[in-house]
């Protein structure tokens, strides 16, 4: 069952380590999975990404991850964004 999730993408660290405070920190993602893990993999693959540690899965297609991309380190918010896609 491929389904459209919304992954939220918060800049936490620049490539020194430093905090990443700015307003324009935030951005969305939306793209098409089997899963929540699929769907990070997905990410991953498609803006070059490393996952970092575990993805965290919750009920309701639901989960949190962590990775590292060229402009530092960023959390991801998965969800699902409107139910399955019609194949």
């Amino acid at each position: 069952m491929t389904m459209r999730f919304t992954i939220e993408e918060r800049h936490l660290t620049d490539t020194g380590g430093r905090p990443v405070s700015r307003t324009d920190a935030v951005s969305f993602v939306v793209l098409d999975a089997d899963s929540v893990d699929d769907a990070v993999r997905n990410y991953a693959v498609q803006d070059s990404a490393e996952i970092i540690g575990e993805v965290l899965k919750f009920p309701g297609f639901q989960g949190v991850a962590t990775v590292r991309k060229a402009g530092g380190v960023f959390t991801l918010q998965i969800t699902p964004a409107s139910g399955r896609v019609a194949e």
